[in-house]
């Protein structure tokens, strides 16, 4: 079927809070480049929202999958459990920089991670409470909903959100809010809204991924790390999209040198399979009762046989090496665009999770939304897929597979810089 006829399905059997707005359907896709149902030819600058770090089908997680089919496809791994799911806690437990020896849980998606890793802060502490921070991002479900730190379009129509969540400033100085004002804010949440003693866990993201590409310093998250130890509370890390090497290294928080108490996991730690996880010190995750935590579908065999594919990758193709290269070429881009135009400012880069800012002009900062729609819009017609994020929807974000080659790469950075050159400004 073509665009056109998938696109009158899609109007009328998927629900609209569901449905896409893009009118493309994707056909067939490698590494960094993918053909919708009309042959028409994309480079993909998104990743599926950061899922595809190692790129569309790469051809070991392709080969593990099918080889994996073969053999078993699902049993409940709480009824019958198999190799895979505890060979990846293993792998997990070895790679993740929690403090102490890690155990892990498997679960389907992000979202789902973040609200175990509530559940077993909970049970772990006694406590209720947690903490968030503006700008954050941690999924769909009703709690997650609660804790992400911007309402549109998440929380929508669905209602009151649940309680016990409370929020705390993020440090972004581009915007007016320096790291002594972020601290100042927690510590007035502690003693204003969540009492330390009512406190289970703080949840951060080390670089915000939705709330803008936004990276917290070494000397915030040990800050953060600081402040978790004088009151018992849990440092949560949440590195769902910051994970699996986007940062140049396999965890964002690694660069700080801060160990958690947990990391939250998923999109590109199978490579487009859905699988998530949580690790956490081994006293931690065994804190609740038996039988309190999965579900049915929870580290799927087939998942599972993808993470270790992706796991092998990262060991035998110089993946970090990647990464922190691709973030040198993408930094040595945005540096000209920041020069060169006055609505192109605040470029920054964390490894390859690298973004920009449109603005009014520079010495105003003032967001300009309409410009990073216009930017994404223009790419797609170009043939570039291209997303915008932030608070104020006014920043690109940049998340290609980094095993994007270096010819397709530079076609897309130069399909932005044309596309920025026909902006009115």
């Amino acid at each position: 079927m073509n665009n056109a006829e998938l696109q009158e399905l899609k109007k009328r059997y998927v629900a609209a809070g569901a449905a896409s707005p893009n009118e493309q359907f994707a056909a067939h896709a490698t590494n960094a480049e993918l053909w919708d149902a009309d042959g028409k030819r994309m480079i993909d600058f998104a990743g599926g929202i950061g899922v595809l770090n190692v790129g569309h089908r790469h051809p070991k997680v392709v080969a593990a999958v099918k080889a994996q089919l073969d053999q078993l496809m699902h049993t409940c791994q709480t009824v019958m459990p198999y190799e895979g799911y505890v060979r990846v806690a293993q792998k997990l437990s070895e790679i993740s920089p929690v403090r102490g020896h890690g155990k892990v849980m498997l679960a389907n998606s992000g979202a789902e991670a973040v609200e175990n890793a509530v559940k077993i802060a909970r049970a772990a502490t006694g406590r209720t409470n947690v903490i968030c921070f503006d700008g954050g991002y941690h999924g769909r479900t009703f709690m997650t909903m609660a804790m992400n730190g911007k309402v549109k379009p998440y929380q929508g129509d669905f209602g009151p959100m649940p309680g016990t969540v409370f929020r705390a400033p993020y440090p972004v100085p581009y915007h007016g809010v320096s790291e002594e004002e972020a601290l100042r804010g927690l510590r007035m949440t502690l003693r204003t809204d969540s009492a330390p003693e009512s406190t289970a866990a703080i949840f951060i993201e080390p670089v915000l991924g939705e709330g803008g590409f936004y990276a917290a310093s070494p000397k915030f998250l040990k800050a953060i790390r600081e402040i978790c130890d004088e009151h018992g509370i849990l440092m949560v890390v949440d590195e769902v999209q910051s994970g699996f090497g986007r940062t140049g290294k396999m965890f964002a928080i690694e660069h700080s040198g801060v160990e958690p108490d947990m990391i939250t996991m998923a999109k590109s730690m199978a490579d487009g399979m859905p699988i998530s996880a949580i690790v956490g010190t081994d006293k931690l995750m065994d804190s609740s009762g038996p039988n309190s935590l999965g579900g049915t579908y929870t580290g799927s065999p087939v998942s599972c046989a993808a993470v270790l594919a992706v796991i092998d990758i990262f060991e035998t193709e110089d993946i970090l090496g990647k990464a922190n290269r691709l973030g040198d070429k993408l930094a040595k881009r945005f540096a000209k665009w920041q020069e060169q135009f006055e609505f192109v400012d605040n470029s920054r880069n964390l490894g390859a999770m690298a973004a920009f800012e449109l603005v009014t002009d520079k010495a105003s900062r003032k967001p300009r939304a309409d410009l990073a729609a216009a930017i994404t819009a223009k790419a797609k017609e170009n043939g570039l897929i291209l997303l915008a994020c932030g608070m104020h929807a006014n920043s690109i974000r940049f998340l290609m597979p980094v095993t994007i080659e270096d010819d397709i790469l530079e076609e897309g950075l130069d399909i932005i810089e044309k596309v920025l050159g026909e902006l009115p400004g």
